[in-house]
């Protein structure tokens, strides 16, 4: 299994453990959607986002497609 790095951000506020808190997860490469869902259910909190350095990429090049 690959391990992931994880970060918890609370968003709208300046206060530790104030306002809305995100999971922000970087990825190597993109996840199955399946395993996207696990990984967000398994944080519990309102928001999880997860990026990939090849998709922005991509995207950034106007090679992404939907």
């Amino acid at each position: 299994m690959t391990e992931l790095n994880l970060y918890q951000v609370d968003a709208f506020t300046a206060d530790v453990f104030g306002g809305n808190p995100a999971c922000v997860i970087p990825l190597e490469e993109w996840l199955p959607d399946e395993q996207l869902l696990l990984l967000a259910r398994e944080n519990a909190v309102a928001e999880t986002a997860f990026l990939s350095r090849r998709e922005m990429d991509l995207h950034y090049a106007g090679l992404h497609r939907k």
